[in-house]
């Protein structure tokens, strides 16, 4: 990809729109010049108003770079949100978006970067991970990989199907879930927020140590996990963050 194609805005066609929880929508959106990414980049998204105001957000892309054509970006709506309150209240099937990118070269993984692997999501945070675990399906499936994702309650946890299917079908991937405000309805799930003791759990099940560790979520979550993950012994230089305000 150069970077001119990479940098320069384009339109895209919201091809289909799917809830994920109360609060979160997955937005399928079709490009103009589609371009491959790597798993774990972004897309920035621009609106611009009849007066010509304009508001600009970046969104991890979740969907894997097997899915060639469309980039689903997870959106969870906030109320002072520009972009995310008028993609979940006002855009429609149809609609033409600005969008550009992926961009992205820290927070990304692919088979050749090796394993095991474990990611660490909060809430929409868990974006790019579905994007790694869905590439690792399909490139990477022999990788052994945990994700471990803390979300308010049981309806608040995204892509919840999905991730428990993965759970029961792939033998290289487990789901760990932390939910903060609920109790857990599996045994290897957990209440309340993601802790030292619940990263030192989960690093001990692995039987080799993570060669990569991917964490994304609010900036406190993120700083939380990681400053815990180096006082536990994890190497910093294979610590991968990404972060949103909040």
């Amino acid at each position: 990809m150069t970077q001119a194609a990479q940098g320069a805005w384009q339109e895209s066609v919201l091809e289909r729109v799917e809830w994920q929880t109360m609060s979160v929508k997955s937005f399928f959106l079709r490009p103009q010049n589609w371009q491959n990414f790597r798993a774990g980049q972004h897309v920035d998204v621009r609106l611009t108003a009849p007066g010509g105001y304009q508001a600009q957000r970046s969104y991890s892309v979740a969907s894997a770079p097997e899915l060639t054509g469309l980039y689903e970006l997870v959106v969870e709506r906030l109320s002072d949100g520009e972009v995310s309150t008028f993609l979940h209240d006002v855009a429609e099937v149809g609609d033409e978006i600005e969008i550009r990118g992926p961009f992205g070269g820290h927070f990304v993984w692919g088979p050749g970067d090796g394993g095991p692997l474990l990611l660490i999501g909060g809430g929409s945070g868990v974006a790019p991970l579905m994007s790694i675990l869905r590439h690792h399906a399909v490139a990477g499936y022999e990788i052994p990989v945990v994700l471990l994702y803390a979300a308010r309650t049981w309806i608040d946890v995204i892509y919840r199907e999905e991730l428990i299917a993965r759970d029961a079908a792939e033998a290289n991937f487990a789901l760990l879930l932390n939910l903060s405000r609920d109790a857990p309805r599996r045994p290897q799930d957990a209440g309340g927020r993601i802790d030292a003791p619940r990263l030192s759990a989960t690093l001990a099940g692995f039987r080799n140590a993570p060669q990569l560790t991917f964490v994304c979520g609010s900036n406190v979550f993120v700083e939380a996990v990681t400053d815990d993950l180096l006082d536990l012994g994890v190497r910093p230089e294979t610590i991968r963050t990404e972060r949103f305000g909040g």
